[in-house]
This record gives structure tokens, C-alpha cells and sequence, in this order.
């Protein structure tokens, strides 16, 4: 059956068909071949019970305070004062990219509305100060991947719903793992640049003027971040609620800097609704799949038989870390999460697992599996925004990160604290 299942999806993604309709043929293709109930007749009752739910209102807040913060120009701002402050370091603007895309990553929730945003601001500095272009390409595609780890982040929020965790404590649990992520990065690119000086283009200098000069265009950004994230642990609001809180506060940015304008707005509402819609058909899909999967009985079979192995802890913690990477080639990120945590962090917890920590190395497996070819979401979203070369060249600069990002997953495991001791001082 499982056999089954997975070629009937791999064909289907294969065909070009979108990944939620793949997701709901799969379902109703698997209930028809072995169940003898009608399970295709819950679809109604589970769309409406999904997008009902009062934790998913979340997910368009966040988009629409990504649209906003693109299109007001705060993220240009943004850079252009990392820029200032980090060019120095080996690598110089590859640097600004990676930095960028964390504070981003920390008022969007969304990697590919953080891979866009930078990508787009930070493309035309590449051929105008000489770097090395994969490696450039690649800190834009790998950086953008933190918009799933760092809080406030979508994925997480979704993770939550899917297992019953607590959003507040991922988002703690999220914190030191992304920034540490980030610095790894940062240490990618240093390294990089020092033992190939000329990937690291032209050095761009600034004075201490020009840097001071450059810091209110930082404060935007923190603002918003300390509004969604603190209201949330100041216990003024739930996840939802702070969405909804980071909205206002970025319209009223948008306001101060004159940018707010019914053209805009529009633009900001159109892209909203476009992602919240895709977003909502391949979660309202993947949760009739689960439904179908637990019906016909493939869940507790798929949990018994890992059980029976007889791996120990660590030996199935490792084989869900290598299912994952597989995984991760050949399906989109966020309907693998959907589609896979229900079945697997049951089986992670039943090894004595905590599943706030499992959520932290799981949105880590997922970014590897945004930049891992041949269907990294990032990768593509990169390619796009390019006003010439190949893919290829994306694939190339990502893979030293892939390669960063297995050090974060060790790293992850040997030390589980990194993602419960912020967690643990709260709750």
C-alpha cells in the first residue's frame, strides 16, 4: 500500500499536476482501491472544519505583512543598511543577503516570500560588484529558508495545529536554532571567500557616518518583530491575534514612509490572496490524504513497523532525518509537512522525543528540502527573480548550505537544548 501510495504521488508530481490536486487524487484513489467506506464524501465536512480553524487566519496575516513590507520598501531599506554594516566581512554583500533574510524571516513567516523579497533587492548588486554568481544566488536561496524556523513562522504555526504542540513554545524553541543557523551561513561564506578571495567581488567601503546614518532603516523591521512576537509572550495576544497585530503595525510603516496607496494596497491584496489560496487548497487536500491514509489503516501500519525494527532512539530518529532528505528531492516542503507529521511525530514521540523539539528539526529538515534539487522551492523562486543565467547555477552556489544545514541537523540531535531551553525558562 505504501508502495502504492508513493507512486501514485511521484507520477502525479511527475505529470506537472499541482501539488494539491496531486494530494487529493491521492486520497481519493487510495480510498477507492482499499477502502470499502465512501471516504470521499468527508472532503466537505474536512474543508470546512480546516479553513474554519481559528489558528489558520494566521497564515494570510503573515502573508499580507510580507506584501506589505516588500512593497512599502522597508526590506530595500532594510538592506541597504546591513549592507553598510556587514560589506566588511569576507564575502562582503553575501553577508547583507543572509542577514537580510533572517531579520526578514523574523515579521514574514514565509521562506519563499523571503527568498523573493531579497532576491529581488539584492540581484543587481551580484553583477555590479563581481561576485562569484553561484554562491551569491546560493546565500539567497538558503538565507530565504530561515523565513520557516525563525519565528513568528508559518510552518511552525501549522506544525502546531497538525500535532497539538504549542505555537508559543516553538517559537521559543525556534529562536537560537534559526540565528545559529544564520551564523553558520555567514561562516559558510566567510570560508568560502577566504580560500577563493575572488568569489567574494569588489570590497564596498562605508563610513562610520554612513553606517550610524543607516540604523533607523533597521528599526522597522525589530519594530514589527517585538509587536507579533512580544504580544504574543506578554500574553496580549494569540498567534492569530499578533498576525493580525504585525498587519496594522506595517500599515502604519507603509503610512509614515508614504508608500500607502489604493495601487498599493491592491497589489498587497492580490498577492495575499493568490498565496493564501494555494496555501489553503494544498492544506485542506493534505488533511483529507491523512484522513484516508488513518482510515485505511496505513498509519498504524507504517508506526508498527518502524517500531518493530528495534532501532532504538537514535537509530529511528536517524532514519526519519534520512526518509526526510529523500523525501525532500522529489516533494514540495510544506505538503511534505503536512502530509507526513501526523505519521511520524507519534512515532518520534513514542521514543521519548519531545515534539517541540521534533517541530525545530523537522522545519530544518524542510529548509534542506527547500534548496535540494531537482523541486527546491527556493531554487526556483531565485531563478525567477534573475534577469539572465541558469538554474543550474542556483543548484551549484546552494549546495555548500545543504552541506551547513546536515552540520545544524548533528548539531540538532547531539545537543536537543539548543531548541528546549528557552522553552524551558517559559513553560
Amino acid at each position: 500500500m505504501l508502495a502504492a501510495a508513493v507512486l501514485i504521488l511521484i507520477a502525479l508530481i511527475v505529470l506537472s499536476v499541482p501539488v494539491a490536486a496531486s494530494l487529493g487524487w491521492l486520497g481519493l484513489a487510495l480510498g477507492a482501491i482499499y477502502s470499502r467506506m465512501p471516504v470521499h464524501r468527508a472532503i466537505g465536512d474536512m474543508a470546512w472544519g480546516t479553513s474554519t480553524e481559528f489558528l489558520l487566519v494566521a497564515i494570510p496575516m503573515f502573508v499580507m505583512l510580507g506584501e506589505l513590507l516588500l512593497r512599502s520598501g522597508v526590506a530595500a531599506r532594510m538592506y541597504d543598511a546591513l549592507a553598510k554594516w556587514l560589506s566588511w566581512l569576507p564575502g562582503g554583500l553575501m553577508h547583507a543577503n543572509v542577514g537580510s533574510c533572517a531579520l526578514f524571516a523574523a515579521t514574514s513567516g514565509s521562506s519563499v516570500a523571503t527568498a523573493a523579497t531579497i532576491g529581488t533587492v539584492a540581484e543587481p548588486e551580484m553583477a555590479r560588484h563581481g561576485y562569484n554568481a553561484p554562491l551569491f544566488l546560493g546565500t539567497i536561496a538558503a538565507g530565504g529558508t530561515l523565513g520557516i524556523l525563525i519565528p513568528p513562522s508559518i510552518n511552525l504555526i501549522v506544525y502546531g495545529l497538525l500535532t497539538n504542540t504549542s505555537v508559543s513554545e516553538l517559537y521559543l524553541a525556534g529562536f537560537i536554532p534559526g540565528f545559529l543557523l544564520a551564523a553558520l551561513f555567514m561562516g559558510t561564506v566567510a570560508a568560502a571567500c577566504i580560500i577563493r578571495p575572488d568569489w567574494g567581488g569588489r570590497r564596498v567601503t562605508y563610513s562610520w557616518a554612513e553606517r550610524f546614518a543607516a540604523l533607523p532603516h533597521l528599526l522597522p523591521p525589530i519594530f514589527i518583530f517585538l509587536i507579533v512576537v512580544g504580544s504574543i509572550y506578554a500574553g496580549w495576544a494569540t498567534p492569530t491575534e499578533a498576525a493580525s497585530l504585525g498587519v496594522v503595525a506595517a500599515l502604519a510603516l507603509a503610512a509614515a514612509h508614504r508608500s500607502l496607496s489604493l495601487e498599493m494596497l491592491a497589489a498587497v491584496f492580490r498577492g495575499t490572496m493568490r498565496t493564501t489560496g494555494i496555501i489553503m487548497f494544498i492544506i485542506v487536500a493534505a488533511v483529507f490524504l491523512n484522513f484516508v491514509l488513518a482510515a485505511v489503516g496505513l498509519t498504524t501500519t507504517l508506526t508498527d513497523a518502524i517500531v518493530s525494527l528495534g532501532l532504538g532512539p537514535l537509530g529511528t530518529i536517524l532514519l526519519v532525518v534520512a526518509f526526510y532528505l529523500v523525501l525532500g528531492c522529489f516533494m514540495e516542503t510544506f505538503s511534505m509537512l503536512i502530509t507526513t507529521a501526523t505519521i511520524i511525530t507519534p512515532i518520534v514521540v513514542q521514543m521519548g522525543y519531545d515534539p517541540v523539539w521534533f517541530g525545530v528539526l523537522l522545519m530544518v529538515l524542510l529548509e534542506t528540502a527547500l534548496i535540494t534539487p531537482p523541486i527546491g522551492i527556493n531554487l526556483f523562486v531565485v531563478q525567477s527573480i534573475r534577469s539572465r543565467g541558469e538554474l543550474k547555477d542556483v543548484m551549484i552556489g546552494a549546495t555548500p548550505f545543504v552541506l551547513t544545514m546536515l552540520a545544524m541537523i548533528a548539531v540538532l540531535i547531539a545537543f536537543p537544548e539548543l531548541a528546549l531551553w528557552l522553552p524551558g525558562l517559559f513553560y
